[in-house]
C-alpha cells in the first residue's frame, strides 16, 4: 500500500503559482521574513487564493502540512 505523497518546497511553490526554482525560493524566503507574532497565512505576500490554500491544507493537516510547516519555520527565523 502506498503512503501519502511527500511534497517538496519546490512543489509547494509551484502549487502556489510562484517560481519554484531553488534560487527563487531562497530569494522569496529571504525577502519575506515574518515577525515572530505574524502568522504565515496572515502575511501580506499571499493572494486570497494562496492564503486559502495554505489555511485549508494546514487546518486539515493534509498532505501539504509538513511542507507548509517547513516554510513557516524558514520565514520566522527569530521565532
Amino acid at each position: 500500500m502506498l503512503g501519502e505523497p511527500e511534497y517538496s518546497m519546490n512543489d509547494l511553490f509551484a502549487q502556489l503559482g510562484l517560481d519554484s526554482s531553488d534560487d527563487a525560493i531562497e530569494s522569496f524566503i529571504a525577502n519575506n521574513q515574518l515577525a515572530k507574532e505574524e502568522k504565515l497565512v496572515d502575511a501580506h505576500i499571499w493572494s486570497d487564493k494562496q492564503r486559502m490554500f495554505l489555511q485549508e491544507e494546514w487546518r486539515q493537516d493534509a498532505v501539504w502540512a509538513q511542507t507548509i510547516d517547513e516554510l513557516n519555520v524558514r520565514m520566522h527565523p527569530d521565532a
